[in-house]
């Protein structure tokens, strides 16, 4: 019986954001979410009980390098920004490129790791001395543990930094449906899907030019991806090295990384009508970051390999660091503001539209 109550307040409290919303949303996206009502049937994050949940979550949370603050005031720290600070494609976009905000994430951010290590770090929830797998495996340590997600920004870097977002499966995930694809799929699918929207919320004009009010990725496309999935997670390594560009446009921003802001929403990219409109998976804000204040960390055997390429990449950036900026000079290439107009309960959008001759491979 308790199952069932918490199954019924859960779908009571979804049918209420659906129709308190109702005014910003279209009758056709509101029909989509409820659509789904029939199947978010929660397993508390693996089944267990409330308070084993709590004390997993809490101690994901809290045990990382830097501290879980509030999105407002979350300097050397992280937070989980609001969903409708990012723009996504709407119930019609196919027809009206026409976006929408956000609205909530499909999972539950449950922590941030800012580490740095001797060689690129990869494959962290397979490595055992991981925090996250050493907490999972310490409070679940017999099966049934919960579904983690893990998105790791592996920084092109001397040290090696990555920023790393934890986010929880809540809800049973329905079959046949884009996540569930997702999941299934094979890489190509998964290149083709995964979307990274960034806002940089606080700093320096030079890397708001460089970078946009809102850049859209579909990460697999622009850079190299690596995923691992297993039983009770499943990660996405990002090597943000793997290209010049990305890779110039991240050296130029970590120099003022102590001055930034910044929102990061990870998409599943919708490409059909009966997959919109998109939702979020989960965001992550981190502010004025630190470099003293990541968290030294082992390497895995599975990063030695890359350790080579790695520092021959830093050289190699810091020698045109500087030569970069001429991309922001007032004569050339301008990021375009040809899209975002505002049009009914949205934006209307062009996917192909920043910075087309400079930096070809992120979308808006």
């Amino acid at each position: 019986m308790l199952f069932q109550a918490n199954h019924v307040d859960k779908r009571k409290s979804h049918v209420s954001w659906v129709w308190k919303d109702m005014p910003k949303r279209s009758i056709p996206e509101v029909a989509f979410r409820l659509r789904l009502l029939p199947n978010k049937i929660s397993y508390h994050m693996a089944g267990a009980g409330h308070k084993s949940e709590l004390e997993w979550v809490e101690r994901v949370k809290s045990e990382g390098a830097v501290p879980l603050l509030e999105p407002d005031n979350c300097l050397n720290g992280w937070a989980s920004p609001p969903g409708d600070k990012f723009m996504v494609r709407g119930p019609q976009y196919l027809s009206t490129r026409v976006k929408i905000p956000g609205g909530e994430y499909l999972l539950k951010p449950i922590g941030f790791d800012w580490i740095k290590s001797s060689t690129k770090i990869g494959e962290i929830m397979n490595n055992p001395n991981s925090r996250v797998r050493k907490v999972i495996e310490e409070e679940y340590p017999k099966g049934n543990k919960p579904f983690v997600w893990a998105f790791n920004l592996q920084v092109p870097s001397k040290e090696n930094y990555s920023a790393v977002a934890y986010f929880a499966a809540t809800d049973s995930i329905p079959e046949g449906s884009l996540m569930d694809q997702f999941l299934k799929g094979d890489d190509g699918f998964r290149n083709s899907r995964l979307k990274l929207i960034a806002n940089i919320v606080k700093g320096p004009w030079i890397v708001r030019k460089a970078v946009g009010e809102q850049a859209i990725c579909v990460i697999g496309r622009t850079l190299s991806c690596k995923y691992c999935l297993a039983d009770n997670f499943f990660e996405v390594d990002v090597d943000i090295g793997s290209s010049m560009v990305a890779s110039a446009i991240v050296h130029l921003a970590f120099g003022y990384i102590t001055t930034l802001t910044v929102d990061l929403a990870f998409v599943i990219e919708s490409q059909t009508q009966s997959e919109l409109p998109e939702r979020i998976l989960g965001a992550v804000r981190f502010s004025e970051l630190n470099p003293a204040s990541a968290q030294a960390i082992e390497p895995s055997s599975a990063g030695t390999a890359a350790s080579l390429q790695s520092s021959l990449s830093t050289r190699f950036w810091k020698s045109i660091g500087q030569g970069f900026t001429h991309i922001l000079h007032p004569g050339a290439q301008e990021s375009s503001s040809r899209s975002g107009s505002v049009h009914g309960n949205g934006t209307v959008d062009h996917e192909d539209s920043i910075k087309e001759d400079s930096i070809k491979d992120i979308k808006n």
